[in-house]
């Protein structure tokens, strides 16, 4: 009888339901860069919701809260898992984190594609560069570091967006 490595079998362990939230139910392993295909799947959500739904205002805003709470308790421990069962730090198809900045950089935002464009680009900006202190995140322990530095970017996003809507009334 003959067994598989340990790097062969670990590697093969899944946690199907840490790794359909990491991943954001697939849309982290779109290519290229999938961090984008994360922000856009949240976009997209929040703007399907408002259009399907026809929320108001306060309700919108209900919803970004829930997804938020939901990338936040179950992002955080699927990232963790994820990491661990994947082997790296921060791997790339892990977008949970994602979720939860784009759906902050949402937050008080009309729902139409003007200032939703606005969100997602901003977004992705913070959330490439990193200013400071949000590469600091990046070094907490497993999922926290993975979510952690997101969220700070989506707050970056979300205070950018609100002063140039007020002062250029955009």
């Amino acid at each position: 009888m003959t067994t598989d490595p340990p790097s062969t079998t670990h590697a093969l362990k899944k946690t199907a339901w840490a790794w359909a939230i990491a991943t954001f139910f697939g849309a982290g392993l779109g290519k290229p860069g999938p961090g984008t295909w994360g922000s856009v799947a949240t976009v997209l959500l929040w703007a399907l919701f408002a259009w399907a739904a026809h929320p108001s205002p306060l309700i919108l805003l209900y919803g970004l809260f829930l997804l938020i709470a939901f990338a936040l308790f179950l992002g955080i421990p699927a990232a963790t898992i994820v990491a661990r069962e994947s082997g790296r730090k921060d791997p790339q198809f892990v977008v949970i984190d994602e979720v939860a900045g784009q759906a902050i950089s949402l937050l008080f935002m009309p729902a139409n594609w003007r200032d939703a464009l606005l969100a997602l680009i901003l977004f992705r900006l913070f959330d490439i560069t990193k200013p400071f202190p949000i590469r600091r995140l990046e070094k907490l322990p497993e999922g926290w570091g993975i979510v952690l530095d997101d969220v700070a970017a989506g707050l970056y996003a979300l205070g950018v967006a609100s002063l140039l809507r007020i002062f250029l009334r955009f």
